[in-house]
């Protein structure tokens, strides 16, 4: 094993989810499907959801200041940031784009875009920031940032 594949890895993560959630049992008796639809096709107990006041881009923007701050990351070592994400904010502006005023003036160096892959964007941003240091570690000395926000924030609307 070379010195770069030692260097690879997760130093920290963290999690930021809307503190308002709903029983899927209930909300499949609300929305008049069949029992399991939801508890038992997708496997969860319940779902927690986004009130007005917040979004893909705010849970992005916690999370990610909450790991600078909390890690004392400079904002100058980090060269490739990617958002995993099947939420659009306009249809046209990335969540990254929104992260880069989290990174004041450092931010023109910082490469990534938005994956928008239902839930493998999370997964895809991973593998894409692991491709990118692998190709230039060596060369830039920075880190990569990777950002799954927003699987999923979708708009449900009862038949009813």
């Amino acid at each position: 094993m070379d010195m770069l594949q030692k260097l690879v890895g997760l130093p920290s993560t963290s999690v930021n989810e809307p503190a308002n959630y709903v029983c899927q049992t209930e909300l499949e008796q609300f929305d008049q499907v069949s029992s399991g639809k939801y508890s038992t096709g997708l496997g969860q107990s319940e779902m927690s959801f986004c009130d007005d006041t917040e979004d893909v881009c705010s849970l992005a923007l916690s999370v990610t200041s909450a790991l600078l701050d909390n890690y004392k990351i400079d904002h100058k070592s980090i060269g490739f940031l990617e958002v995993g994400t099947e939420t659009l904010i306009d249809k046209s502006k990335s969540v990254k784009t929104v992260l880069m005023d989290l990174f004041g003036d450092h931010h023109s160096d910082i490469q990534g875009a938005d994956v928008k892959n239902a839930c493998f964007g999370g997964t895809q941003a991973l593998f894409h920031a692991v491709d990118w240091i692998y190709a230039n570690y060596e060369l830039e000395g920075k880190f990569f940032w990777t950002v799954a926000s927003g699987n999923k924030i979708a708009l449900y609307m009862s038949s009813v």
